[in-house]
């Protein structure tokens, strides 16, 4: 598909002028705006087993440092509040945040003793779909969203997840087991997978619609340069060629049981509730090793190497730098513009009032190329929408933008100390794709 070739290179052409070849370390992140509303993220990059197709930042899981982890993770929530932010969400990603239970609800008890009322979303896997995991959770987390990928054997099986999290069947009926626990429940689906045919993708479909979940997100597999040439290896070459067909038959496939809210997210009809924080907030903080924070303009990046972070939170600092370049505002408004549409729709007049121009004026490129494309439904005085072709292609967009952050994460794997790249890599070869699940990871 042309315009999809066409996209991918403009997004990433933008990404490279964006982020700085060096990130700049700073002292801290920077102190809130008054009158804005932020998100606060925190990830745990602990997980049982280092899945081949994650690119976040993760370690394999053992019981003391990970404890060391969460109480410095909990330092750095407090210098946080001490900048004066204050928040009314928080995701936790991952890694796998639900690692120590224990650890992860003092969390979520000290963030609410420092934020006040927050609705708290965290990621799982299947295997933690058990009383012992969830029952403390029930009365501390709303959105609850569980890493599934497929319920294909054969997929589970080259992702390297059958053997830990069960058969698809399995995991199935531990998703089943616990409807109605959480006031919302997402199912996290990879869709273009090398080897998944159209038959697997729609009994993928038909699974997510048994599993009684209320949201599903099916993201395109988002691979970095380096991982596209590992997969090719061993499971086959990514074929974004069919990538649109797929996604077109998943949106069909789910619009009996389930409705758009984002270009790629899915709540079910009469009973859903979004769970794409980077839709509801334009910018958030970051916490926590290898988390990224977005601030006015600016991305920051907290450091990978868990040592430098541990060390760094016990001496009062936050090892975090700037990893963004110049042209600030052509910038903010391209990110709210691919954000807001991302979402289903741009706010025309918000977008003037908080630039200080016209979308047509300030983005003109991006709106000629999109009109050209057949991308909007309404275009008028007060909206932008889009039709089906133009939801496919704030996907390719968002998989581009995606794909180049996990650059930019391998770029920080590449310089840890030779012990923590042993940790990830064995032999220091990052062999790592990633279906999305949160930004910040």
């Amino acid at each position: 598909m042309l315009s999809e070739r066409f996209l991918t290179f403009a997004v990433e052409s933008a990404q490279k002028r964006y982020f700085a070849e060096t990130p700049r370390a700073v002292a801290s992140l920077p102190g809130p705006e008054g009158g804005r509303q932020y998100l606060l993220y925190a990830h745990v990059p602990f997980c049982e087993r280092l899945c081949p197709y994650c690119s976040f930042n993760r370690f394999p899981f053992s019981e003391d440092p990970a404890r060391a982890y969460f109480k410095s993770l909990r330092e750095q929530m407090r210098m946080v509040a001490d900048l004066g932010y204050s928040f009314d969400s928080l995701y936790i990603g991952g890694g796998t945040p639900t690692i120590l239970v224990d650890e992860l609800c003092e969390t979520i008890d000290l963030a609410r003793e420092l934020f006040g009322t927050l609705e708290v979303s965290t990621e799982t896997n299947p295997n933690h779909l058990v009383p012992e995991v969830l029952e403390p959770l029930k009365d501390r987390v709303q959105r609850m969203s569980v890493g599934v990928q497929s319920f294909d054997d054969t997929l589970l099986k080259e992702m390297d997840r059958y053997d830990k999290y069960g058969s698809g069947a399995e995991i199935l009926e531990r998703i089943q087991s616990i409807e109605g626990f959480f006031h919302s429940l997402n199912v996290d689906m990879i869709f273009n997978f090398p080897s998944q045919t159209e038959k697997i993708l729609r009994r993928d479909v038909e699974m997510v619609k048994a599993s009684r979940c209320n949201q599903t997100t099916f993201y395109p597999l988002m691979a970095s340069r380096s991982v596209a040439t590992s997969l090719k290896r061993t499971v086959g070459m990514v074929d974004y060629g069919r990538e649109s067909r797929f996604y077109k038959i998943m949106c069909d496939a789910l619009s009996d049981t389930f409705e758009l809210s984002t270009a790629w997210t899915f709540s079910r009809i009469g009973g859903g509730m979004i769970d794409e924080y980077i839709v509801d907030y334009e910018q958030y903080v970051g916490i926590g090793s290898g988390a990224f924070s977005y601030l006015r303009g600016d991305l920051y990046l907290t450091t990978f190497s868990l040592r430098d972070y541990g060390r760094a939170i016990a001496e009062g600092r936050m090892p975090v730098a700037v990893g963004s370049g110049g042209g600030k505002l052509k910038n903010q408004m391209r990110y709210r513009f691919l954000m807001e549409l991302f979402g289903l729709r741009l706010d025309k007049k918000k977008f003037e009032r908080d630039f200080g121009m016209s979308v047509e004026r300030g983005l003109w490129q991006e709106m000629a190329l999109f009109k050209a494309l057949g991308a909007f439904a309404t275009d008028d005085e007060e909206e932008l929408t889009l039709t089906g072709k133009g939801r496919y292609l704030t996907v390719v967009m968002q998989r581009s933008m995606f794909a180049y952050l996990n650059s930019v994460r391998d770029a920080a794997r590449n310089a840890l100390a030779p012990d923590e790249r042993h940790l990830l890599f064995g032999d220091g070869t990052p062999t790592c794709v990633v279906p999305a699940g949160d930004v910040e990871g």
